[in-house]
């Protein structure tokens, strides 16, 4: 449950010269982090979906498996698969409900599993990948801007991480990472807001509110 992944679909090698491409990408990337950066906080409510061909599964055989998060600087809290994450910029709160139980991380995750966290998920890219340009695809009417990640360690779990960027707005609208093992894991937003009036109380554990919790 620790390994939080937020990502996206389709890539095409591109005809141009690889340098021209990549510096292209990067600077999409550049713009898109700068950009969400600049919010004093987000709110995001996602979908999840799973696909894995080597496995027989394909994309909507399940249903979609919802989330959100509210991010703020490297501070977040998020809802997901029934459990609360939250990060309070020096320690972890894993809360699982059903189970009851309570873990506590010094510090957030490293990311060095290659997986990527919510509180890196605007400068994840600046280490340890190349870059390329992929489609420009119409999804509901938006132009979105593909960009495709490929990890440098040719032993990471990651085969690559696809980036759709909304082409007008310059914001993320979908993440997809594809596993050594064949997985693909397709994160799309469905709802973005920014500058919200927030209490930070919000990424801050309050014991009082989880009595009869096993506190690991």
């Amino acid at each position: 449950m620790k390994k939080i992944t937020i990502l996206i679909v389709l890539f095409l090698a591109s005809t141009i010269s690889f340098s021209q491409n990549s510096d292209e990408a990067k600077s999409m990337l550049d713009e898109v982090s700068s950009k969400m950066g600049s919010y004093k906080n987000m709110k995001i409510r996602f979908s999840q979906t799973l696909s894995n061909e080597e496995a027989g599964i394909k994309e909507g055989d399940e249903p979609p498996i919802n989330g959100n998060i509210h991010l703020a600087g490297e501070k977040y809290n998020l809802e997901y698969l029934g459990n609360t994450f939250i990060y309070d910029g020096k320690k972890l709160y894993v809360i699982n409900n059903e189970e009851r139980e309570i873990s506590i991380t010094d510090d957030d995750l490293d990311g060095d599993d290659g997986f990527i966290y919510p509180s890196k998920l605007l400068t994840f890219y600046k280490e340890g990948y190349n870059f390329e340009m992929g489609k420009i695809i119409n999804m509901n009417g938006r132009k979105i801007q593909f960009v495709t990640l490929n990890p440098i360690d040719s032993n990471s779990d990651i085969v690559k991480v696809e980036l759709g960027i909304d082409a007008k707005t310059k914001h993320i609208y979908k993440l997809i990472q594809t596993g050594s093992n064949g997985a693909r894991t397709i994160f799309t937003i469905n709802e973005f807001k920014s500058d919200l009036p927030l209490s930070d109380s919000i990424f801050k554990f309050d014991k009082t509110k989880y009595k009869g919790f096993i506190i690991d």
